[in-house]
């Protein structure tokens, strides 16, 4: 069924990203902290579709297509934007690695499941976590005003670059799981 519960989410994760990039854009106050917010409520999203999808029974092929295309998609907007107001070393290097390694481990996962070793790499407790810091890090760069005197900007760049850190030991075990057929496929 195409408009389930689950799938509905992950359509909402997409048709947000337009928002969040709009938002980012406004000149008014208010705007980064909406942007932000949004962001954080896409994000959670993510975590609801599975949720329900294995809950109430309703995964599908187009769930399992679209769910990792929406994440890929909010987070390489999310970065791009970033960048494009803050070119620093720091956060133009976070998003290559990030935006890199999403795009190899795609390839290698859609190359694995060619050769019926899909299960090789499959998502994995680590990526469970660089997700979440991710996504919670990215929420707080959008966000970039400070809240209470807190620092919400610069913590996001921390939780970010530690993210990119777990993006790319993530990374090297996806690749180590697939070294054993990488090297004898022809």
């Amino acid at each position: 069924m195409r408009w389930n519960l689950p799938n509905v989410l992950t359509w909402l994760r997409i048709f947000a990203i337009p928002l969040v990039a709009g938002l980012f854009y406004l000149p008014y106050s208010w705007a980064d902290p909406a942007a932000g917010l949004l962001f954080a409520a896409a994000a959670i999203t993510d975590s609801l579709d599975g949720y329900f999808a294995r809950r109430m029974g309703l995964t599908s092929r187009l769930g399992a297509f679209l769910d990792p295309v929406a994440d890929k998609l909010i987070v390489a907007v999310a970065l791009v934007l970033l960048v494009s107001r803050d070119a620093h070393w720091v956060v133009v290097i976070m998003a290559a690695v990030i935006i890199g390694r999403e795009i190899a481990i795609s390839a290698l996962r859609e190359w694995m499941a060619e050769l019926g070793q899909r299960t090789k790499v499959a998502v994995s407790q680590i990526g469970k976590y660089k997700t979440i810091l991710q996504m919670v890090g990215l929420s707080m760069m959008l966000y970039r005003k400070d809240l209470l005197d807190l620092p919400v900007y610069t913590a996001g760049i921390v939780l970010s670059v530690l993210a990119a850190g777990l993006t790319l030991f993530s990374m090297i075990m996806y690749l180590k799981a697939a070294w054993p057929t990488l090297s004898t496929a022809d």
